[in-house]
């Protein structure tokens, strides 16, 4: 691993948001990526990051629920989302969402 500059914490968490927003907006810009298409590639998808979310969101003693944390990470509520974007998963889909949460628990 390459040598990383020294930063302080608060430089660090800024960073971190900033990728994070850039993310979120990146998922957002492209709704037709499919979540279960992301689970099968990368072992996460919307719904991970909305429970990420919630459960930083615990750490710091905020009280929030799951739905909120989805229309922070979709953008708005997830049952608009779903009702918009999402399509019904192929027997192919499910195939491999099979395998890779295999994969992903190991």
């Amino acid at each position: 691993m390459t040598d990383l500059p020294d930063m302080d914490s608060a430089t660090r968490t800024e960073i971190e948001s900033q990728v994070y927003r850039r993310l979120v907006e990146h998922l957002r810009k492209y709704p037709d990526v499919q979540n279960i298409d992301l689970m099968n590639l990368a072992y996460f998808c919307r719904n991970c990051i909305s429970k990420w979310y919630l459960a930083a969101a615990a750490e710091q003693g905020l009280e929030m629920d799951y739905d909120q944390a989805r229309e922070i990470v979709y953008g708005m509520p997830y049952t608009e989302y779903k009702a918009r974007h999402q399509k019904d998963a192929t027997p192919e889909q499910i195939g491999a969402f099979r395998e890779s949460e295999k994969k992903a628990s190991v």
